[in-house]
């Protein structure tokens, strides 16, 4: 038997198409991989940094894993991602239990790092992040058979105030669209369904390569390749949004009515500290543009609450702004003061009890609006892609509506006689709703 690798992938779906890659890379090299982390030889952490909650599960899943040099198998331990690239001296000194580095540049480093682990080397592998995913790297794919993330491309060039993502993952550079294509066509023929495309921005995309954005062209192109149903976009920002864009999701029945827009707040002074574009009337306006030319839209957001020098009234206009709009879907982040943000040095820093007190009243406020919007639905008839059947119901299958992304959004429980597969598409009439997920039965 060859050496086992194992690897657990933390953080966002950019970060797992990162540890896709270093498993294909590894598979190729003759590495054994497996899921059991008390078996492997060596195993590897991807790790995410973007808020200090992400850094403590990092970190605290080394710690964890390295209890198998004494209780298993492991003879190493390799840390790669944000982690590594953003304290690469600090874990190398501090964390013994840490064999190898690997940063956000370093990807198709990952068998020299293994190596070096199993030799006894130590290696530090965390340069400038130049690092730009290839179809020609081999990937192992880790998600559900019927759904892969693509990303198209890497870094950002936005530099909001709070946010350390462009010092550790560099600036924005897009692939070719030949080079997503192929890829996206490697996915269909492994059966992959449902393509969900990801980047730091995938409004941006191609602004730095062709001169203008080309997230329409590509959508067009990735649209027309036969076996995929869904295409998915994550990610998005308001003020790139293109006419374009917009009618290639109206027309094209392969684009999700779906759209992620970080909206992050709705104060303009809050907008303005955090360096972000565009302001609430603006958003409005778009809202209203978009939900009359694509009918039946699922819209989310995300929001920061408890930003340097929020007040009550900031909070309340936000609160405001989120009843006028009454998206879909939200997420509420308490602000997170991580150093060497422009974000992290401002007056006015709110206690952490503030931050999570708002945070739970925004939360409260989004489920009643997620309530209200999912009840809308009851009556209906919606495409479901099948994940898999109930635990603890008979008869009761769990899968996704076109308005539901993998992981982060709800579910459709779904009542049927007939068997049903994972990866199938069905039709279902929705009888009952609750604040995050619908209810319904198979039409048959």
């Amino acid at each position: 038997m060859g050496v086992k690798v194992g690897l657990v992938s933390l953080g966002c779906p950019k970060n797992l198409v990162d540890s896709e890659t270093m498993l294909g890379l590894l598979k190729g090299a003759g590495f054994t991989i497996t899921n059991q982390e008390q078996e492997a030889d060596v195993l590897i952490v991807n790790t995410c940094s973007f808020i200090n909650e992400s850094k403590e599960e990092s970190i605290g899943t080394i710690l964890d894993l390295a209890r198998y040099k004494d209780g298993g198998s492991c003879r190493a331990i390799v840390v790669a991602g944000c982690l590594a690239q953003r304290y690469p001296q600090e874990l190398m000194d501090e964390m013994p239990e840490i064999d190898c580095l690997l940063g956000t540049g370093a990807v198709p480093e990952v068998v020299r790092a293994v190596q070096a682990a199993l030799a006894g080397e130590k290696l530090c592998l965390a340069g400038a992040p130049g690092y730009l995913q290839e179809t020609s790297l081999p990937r192992m794919q880790s998600t559900p058979p019927y759904t892969a993330y693509l990303k198209i491309a890497e870094g950002c060039d936005n530099r909001c105030s709070y946010c350390v993502i462009p010092s550790i993952r560099g600036p924005y550079r897009s692939r070719t669209i030949e080079d997503v294509e192929e890829e996206a066509q490697q996915l269909a023929s492994g059966m992959v369904k449902e393509v969900v495309l990801v980047a730091q921005d995938t409004t941006r995309y191609g602004f730095d390569r062709y001169g203008k954005p080309a997230l329409a062209a590509l959508l067009k192109r990735l649209a027309a390749i036969d076996g995929l149903i869904w295409l998915r976009v994550l990610y998005t920002y308001p003020s790139l949004i293109s006419d374009e864009l917009v009618e290639i999701i109206a027309s094209e029945n392969k684009v999700c009515r779906y759209l992620d827009l970080p909206l992050q707040h709705a104060s303009q002074s809050v907008l303005a500290q955090m360096n972000r574009r565009g302001s609430k009337e603006e958003t409005l306006r778009f809202v209203e543009k978009l939900r009359s030319a694509i009918p039946g839209i699922t819209l989310r957001t995300t929001f920061i609450t408890g930003f340097p020098g929020e007040t009550e009234a900031d909070l309340m206009e936000l609160m405001d702004f989120m009843k006028a709009v009454r998206f879909d879907r939200v997420g509420i982040f308490a602000y997170s003061q991580e150093e060497n943000t422009p974000a992290a040095g401002m007056p006015g820093q709110i206690p952490e009890a503030v931050k999570l007190e708002r945070r739970e009243h925004l939360m409260a406020l989004q489920q009643e609006i997620s309530l209200e919007r999912n009840k809308q639905k009851t009556g209906s008839v919606l495409p479901v892609l099948i994940e898999g059947i109930h635990l603890h119901k008979p008869g009761v299958f769990v899968g996704r509506s076109e308005g539901d992304a993998p992981v982060i959004d709800g579910k459709v429980f779904v009542r049927s006689e007939l068997q049903l597969a994972p990866g199938d598409f069905v039709q279902v009439l929705v009888s009952g709703a609750s604040e995050y997920d619908l209810t319904g039965e198979l039409i048959k």
